[in-house]
């Protein structure tokens, strides 16, 4: 129950953490801002959206770094339960392939030997 949750909030966090780097400008976007274009009348203030993006960025990237620690916690716990209760290893499992079932109603028949040509038969003529 607790793994499913983790496993749903890391897929979330990943998917804001993408769209919030994507959402950024580059460092060469904020030359146009210091030259006076109007940056003091925005929703994030005099400085723009930047440090708004970049530290909601770095609290999404602590808590998808968390939730990848937890989920590697309870994966190493999953696999030393699975050697203490001396079950198989399952990648180490080796398929086999089943065999055929043979059934009784099928006659089986038996290889015959197939005679070799004879040495003094001449070729077809053509």
């Amino acid at each position: 129950m607790i793994e499913t949750v983790i496993i749903v909030l890391h897929l979330l966090v990943a998917i804001g953490l993408v769209g919030l780097v994507l959402m950024q400008q580059g460092k060469g976007a904020e030359t146009g801002a210091s030259f006076g274009s109007g940056a003091s009348g925005t929703v994030f203030g005099s400085q723009g959206s930047g440090t708004f993006l970049s530290r909601l960025t770095a609290i999404l990237a602590t808590i998808f770094f968390l939730t990848s620690l937890g989920l590697a916690y309870y994966a190493s716990h999953k696999a030393s339960a699975v050697q203490e209760a001396g079950l198989p290893d399952p990648v180490l499992i080796e398929q086999t392939a089943p065999q055929p079932a043979i059934s009784e109603d099928v006659p089986v028949i038996e290889e015959q030997a197939v005679p070799a040509p004879a040495d003094d038969v001449p070729p077809p003529a053509e």
